[in-house]
């Protein structure tokens, strides 16, 4: 496993006033060393953290030396999301951030690292949130832009999602994973849960097996990750919007100069693959050029941390 290290930066002026004279980052980097080679930034998803790439890394059928993101090759820089508890920091005060604030923290942190500019940047879920967040505010920083399963903003049926998550985690008694088993619904597909439980019944604990995955599920999550992390990053999923500060999605499209490479899956329930065409044929009308891959997946939202033989078969296009 990568070290994980800690740096500080300053003067932090959250969207919602409020100030940080001093703010702890950490990180890990994987690959070889800063300065050497190419840098890819990976943003994790919800549950994720920094550790993309080491021995219980949630992304290391994706980057490893020889990989579809080959260590050999590149720099890889992770950011733990502030407040995701992975390095034992949380933040009570976690409506105050946004994921802009977020993009602004870490480009703060590049820029203490001496990075000036990134060969890629990508991520998945509320990761591909961060990818456009920091896209959007630093137009000419990113070479590649490759959000996965993500979207520039948060939908109508995200903030409704986030919604219920949110009261369930402030409700009831055993709040994390209740709202994770409720997520799971969101994560998955209905074809993905008839293909896998098909109405098969657990005669030992007495209920369906599909409840039981659930419990499952549930629990495995209560067990590894805190309760305020959860509510922080499932406050951050319903502010993704890179068009708050007044400017036209079709202007922002106009002004990031990195090769946007959209990868969506064709049955995510959470961030559906019509609001990325929805984006695409925006770009396409103001003369700006997406790329657009396409998992085909039974399983939802979920697939870009089930489907890694497809997806790298994108990344090896991309990450020659």
């Amino acid at each position: 496993m990568s070290e994980l290290k800690t740096l500080k930066i300053h003067d932090i002026n959250l969207d919602s006033s409020f100030n940080y004279k001093e703010f702890k980052v950490s990180y890990q980097i994987f690959g070889k060393k800063i300065g050497s080679n190419p840098i890819v930034l990976v943003l994790h998803p919800l549950t994720g953290n920094s550790d993309v790439a080491g021995i219980d890394g949630w992304w290391k059928k994706i980057i490893y030396s020889g990989g579809p993101i080959d260590t050999k090759n590149y720099t890889i820089i992770s950011f733990n999301i502030p407040g995701n508890g992975f390095d034992g920091v949380y933040f009570d005060n976690y409506k105050d951030f946004n994921t802009s604030d977020i993009a602004r923290i870490f480009k703060k942190a590049l820029d203490k690292l001496n990075i000036s500019r990134l060969y890629a940047a990508i991520g998945g879920s509320i990761g591909a949130g961060l990818c456009w967040e920091l896209a959007a505010l630093f137009p000419d920083f990113i070479r590649n832009l490759i959000p996965i399963a993500g979207d520039w903003k948060s939908t109508d049926w995200m903030i409704a999602n986030t919604t219920v998550q949110n009261e369930i985690l402030n409700l009831s008694k055993d709040s994390l994973n209740v709202a994770r088993m409720h997520a799971m619904l969101c994560y998955r597909t209905p074809v993905s849960f008839k293909v896998r439980f098909n109405r098969s019944f657990n005669d030992e604990q007495n209920i369906f097996n599909v409840q039981s995955w659930l419990y499952h599920h549930g629990e495995k999550l209560k067990n590894r990750f805190d309760l305020r992390s959860y509510k922080m990053m499932n406050h951050l999923l319903s502010t993704i919007d890179i068009t708050r500060y007044g400017e036209k999605i079709e202007i922002i499209l106009k002004k990031i100069q990195s090769k946007i490479i959209i990868i969506s899956i064709d049955s995510d329930l959470f961030f559906p693959i019509e609001e990325d065409i929805k984006t695409i044929n925006i770009a396409n009308k103001v003369g700006v050029e997406i790329d657009h891959e396409i998992i085909n997946s039974a399983f939802g939202h979920d697939a870009f941390l089930m489907e890694y033989s497809k997806l790298s078969k994108i990344l090896k296009n991309i990450f020659k």
